[in-house]
């Protein structure tokens, strides 16, 4: 920087030096403040160019991690709705058995296997209700249409899973019918606990299906969450202010400004001291 020569009041070196260096702290100091008020170290491209870029892609990842976790929570959620009723039509086909084992006993009289038939129609019913009635957002879960569903599980579109509920929890396709559970005669009765308990083996088998969908779903979740903070950090870490820092510079830009504004304040002054010479 030039000192510039007190004797010569056409030109003030001086002056110029200082106003340019009170304009640069000036400016300086107003990026300091902004960011303080903002709590951004960048906040627009031309503050860091290169960390305006980076931010903005994990920003990005950010954002489709935090969508990956919505949707591994809805198919968790539905899954959890799925596996709910296949657990209750688990427990129903658990009912028929208990009852078709009493029929297998010659003791029991007509009206008594009569009794016995209506209850088992009854849970019957009940199995076909929750089937058709087992829905997630007007999708039917058990009904043997849900079947390679994708699930976003990361940040990229390619990050999928499939999933599926490929069993039909209807009475004939688990090979149930009137005829296969009747109880009329002990006979019978002995058949019909064989196809009873091949159905509980398929639903069994299902239900083992679900829940390791959802057990991996679980794990997904956590390392999704995991992800999401550690990209938020690594954005934060790029894109925001270290506020105790960003406050020590503006209290060091001010002084520098009051030291410039002096400075200013004196260069000035230096032609008004060539005139007293004249004096």
């Amino acid at each position: 920087m030039a000192i510039g020569d007190l004797t010569r009041i056409n030109t003030n070196i001086a002056a110029f030096n200082a106003l340019n260096s009170l304009k640069n702290i000036g400016n300086q100091l107003g990026v300091s403040q902004l960011r303080l008020q903002s709590g951004k170290r960048i906040n627009e491209s031309a503050d860091d160019p290169a960390g305006f870029s980076i931010a903005s892609k994990l920003t990005s990842r950010a954002r489709g991690l935090a969508t990956a976790l919505d949707s591994v929570g809805t198919s968790m959620n539905l899954l959890s709705i799925a596996e709910g009723a296949a657990q209750s039509i688990h427990d129903n086909l658990m009912n028929i058995q208990d009852l078709i084992r009493q029929t297998t006993s010659s003791n029991l009289g007509t009206s008594e296997r009569g009794a016995i038939e209506q209850q088992i129609d009854d849970l019957s019913a009940e199995i076909t209700r929750l089937r058709d009635s087992t829905t997630f957002n007007g999708v039917s879960l058990i009904d043997g249409t849900f079947t390679g569903r994708r699930i976003l599980t990361g940040a990229e579109a390619s990050d999928t899973i499939l999933a599926s509920i490929s069993q039909d929890f209807s009475l004939a396709s688990l090979g149930l019918s009137d005829a296969s559970m009747a109880v009329d005669t002990v006979a019978n009765a002995s058949l019909s606990l064989t196809y009873v308990d091949a159905a509980l083996t398929s639903v069994r088998l299902e239900i083992q299906n679900i829940g390791s969908v959802s057990s991996r779903l679980r794990s997904i979740s956590d390392n999704l969450s995991v992800a999401v903070t550690n990209t938020q950090a690594a954005k934060s870490r790029v894109m925001d202010a270290d506020v105790a820092a960003e406050q020590v510079n503006a209290v060091r830009l001010q002084i520098l400004q009051q030291l410039a504004t002096a400075q200013l304040t004196q260069a000035n002054s230096g032609p008004q001291q060539v005139l007293a010479l004249f004096r």
